[in-house]
């Protein structure tokens, strides 16, 4: 069902008193589960007081729609601990510190989290700015802005299957390389590659669905594999590979992974709230010890050993992704415009103002 924002209002007006008389109701309340409109439901009774020798109104103000108004809906397009500072709201409390109840989502395959943002299911998502061109490219409008940075650089790393320390780029010539293709991994790769001195053409590159790439690579196939953490880090942990690589580092900072709503949205209570809460949980991941962050999120990745999310986000934090500031800066998004045209996934340097909006204060 859609959602809506509608006032954060606890309001009741009561009296006291011994009441003999039957409860005339003036108005009626939504039933529950129903959608939140926006406006304020207002309750009222009339009771006649014996003790007085008086009709008095009772009158209860948003009760009901203020406590659906609490529950915001976050969708992720990947879900992985490079997304930490997101997944802190949750995790660390914030949101409810705000008075807000969480209920997130992942994206099914092939969709984008914005259609949800688009489609009133969703009130914020995760993802990236990039996929703001899309719409632009066709002389659009983009129905969502991105408002806020999750990642401020790029969160995927190259493998190996036997350690090398003194690895270069130049070594994947006529090397099988499983890179990730969706959109932005993809376009993202080939600029390191460039960074490097290496000719993306000059490697095999080999096209195996995201969701079956680890396995793949497990099996045998490929002599390097291009993922996102936590995937690379157990990889290691399995004596499978042997991270010799970073794509951020290759590229440097960039306007990566986002926040995107509404303008509508954003000029609502409950952004102002959610904003104030990611605010935190950013502060929280950039300053607390790797182990402390993997005990809370924990019970988010079951699949992974605790000790592999714990090098995980050790290796994000000492990379730099999560920034002090949470702002999309021109001059990271400057970086992701240089990215896209290298790749030629764009015909023009897109407004920044078309993409991206202030966070919520």
């Amino acid at each position: 069902m859609p959602l809506t924002q509608a006032p954060r209002v606890h309001s009741i007006v009561c009296v006291r008193g011994e009441c003999g008389a039957p409860i005339r109701r003036r108005s009626k309340v939504p039933a529950a589960g129903a959608p939140a409109t926006g406006k304020l439901i207002f309750v009222s009774f009339s009771i006649f007081d014996i003790t007085r020798g008086a009709t008095l109104d009772v009158v209860v103000i948003g009760a009901r729609e203020a406590a659906m108004s609490n529950e915001i809906s976050i969708q992720f397009t990947r879900f992985s601990a490079f997304y930490s500072p997101l997944i802190a709201t949750i995790a660390g409390g914030f949101l409810k510190e705000e008075g807000l109840e969480p209920r997130y989502s992942v994206a099914p395959p092939g969709k984008s989290a914005i259609e949800g943002v688009v489609g009133g299911t969703v009130h914020v998502c995760q993802s990236a700015p990039s996929q703001g061109f899309g719409s632009l490219e066709k002389g659009q409008t983009p129905p969502a802005v991105h408002f806020a940075q999750v990642n401020e650089m790029d969160g995927f790393f190259l493998t190996a299957r036997r350690s090398d320390p003194a690895f270069s780029w130049k070594r994947l010539k006529g090397k099988a390389v499983l890179v990730d293709h969706g959109g932005q991994p993809l376009a993202m790769f080939k600029y390191a590659c460039h960074r490097r001195g290496l000719d993306y053409a000059a490697l095999d590159s080999v096209d195996v669905p995201s969701g079956r790439m680890d396995q793949a690579f497990r099996k045998g196939e490929g002599d390097y594999i291009h993922q996102q953490g936590p995937a690379p880090q157990q990889l290691e942990h399995d004596g499978v590979g042997h991270i010799v690589a970073s794509v951020g580092a290759a590229i440097g900072p960039c306007a990566f992974s986002s926040l995107a709503a509404t303008r509508e949205w954003l000029k609502t209570d409950m952004a102002r709230r959610f904003m104030r809460a990611y605010r935190k949980a950013r502060a929280w991941v950039i300053a607390t010890p790797a182990a402390r962050i993997a005990e809370a999120e924990a019970s988010f990745f079951p699949e992974i050993d605790r000790a592999v999310l714990m090098a995980t986000l050790a290796m994000y934090q000492k990379l730099g992704c999560w920034t002090p500031h949470v702002e999309i800066t021109r001059r990271a998004f400057e970086v992701t415009l240089d990215v896209f045209e290298h790749a030629r996934l764009i015909t023009r340097r897109h407004r920044y103002e078309d993409v991206v909006a202030a966070p919520p204060e």
